[in-house]
């Protein structure tokens, strides 16, 4: 926005129209809506007041000046308007994953779920594609590979499997690894396991669960509620 100096015809004198032009960041940062079409309006005024009258502001450049200002608002109402929905979305998000607590899901995870009388063990994974072999092997804490299954062919997707556990050794938490080929060509495969939600949380990072097994999950984990 500029300003020409107006030659007044009853004085003989010569005024200029000088607008503020040191803001600091901060300050832009925190005013409101309000406040900057205020500040428009009477930057506008004080401008057609102190126009040249031999050379007056075109109308085309008032208008461009107004849309301006009313994008500008347009912009600070849809903010204001996410924000909202934003805040809703996450109180809505914490009563839909309250009512997770007590029930079993499937969470990205290596260890494997027993039964109550422990003779058998559960587990699943997530294949990025088909696969020709799927394996898989049931390591101890110490690394050692203490069993192996062969789920053979397998299509893209996610697969559950159980395998017995009678002859593993009591009080020790297994975990699994799997390997799955298509050919000559390894399959991205994903452990998951099943686990039990007994609280539900948050930190910087979002929605947070408890699992009973797996400790702190992000809510963003769960795959499947059983």
């Amino acid at each position: 926005m500029t300003t020409t100096s107006a030659t007044s015809a009853l004085a003989g004198t010569t005024s200029a129209y000088q607008p503020t032009t040191s803001t600091s960041g901060s300050s832009l940062s925190s005013t409101t809506s309000a406040e900057s079409q205020d500040r428009f309006l009477k930057l506008l005024v004080a401008q057609l007041a102190n126009q040249d009258p031999m050379n007056p502001m075109d109308n085309a450049q008032m208008t461009s000046q107004i849309a301006q200002i009313n994008t500008v608002t347009g912009i600070e109402k849809l903010n204001d308007t996410m924000k909202s929905m934003s805040t809703q979305f996450s109180g809505m998000q914490v009563l839909q994953a309250g009512n997770l607590v007590g029930h079993n899901v499937v969470v990205t995870g290596d260890k494997l779920a027993f039964a109550a009388d422990g003779n058998t063990a559960t587990g699943a994974l997530e294949l990025d594609a088909s696969a020709t072999s799927v394996q898989v092997q049931v390591v101890t804490p110490a690394g050692r590979v203490i069993d192996t299954l062969s789920l053979g062919a397998l299509p893209a997707g996610q697969h559950g499997f159980s395998v017995d556990s009678s002859a593993y050794p009591a009080d020790t938490e297994l975990t699994f690894k799997v390997t799955a080929m298509n050919g000559t060509n390894t399959v991205t495969a994903t452990t998951l396991m099943q686990d039990k939600v007994t609280a539900v949380g948050s930190n910087a990072d979002g929605l947070t669960l408890t699992l009973q097994a797996a400790g702190v999950k992000p809510y963003a984990s769960v795959r499947s509620v059983l």
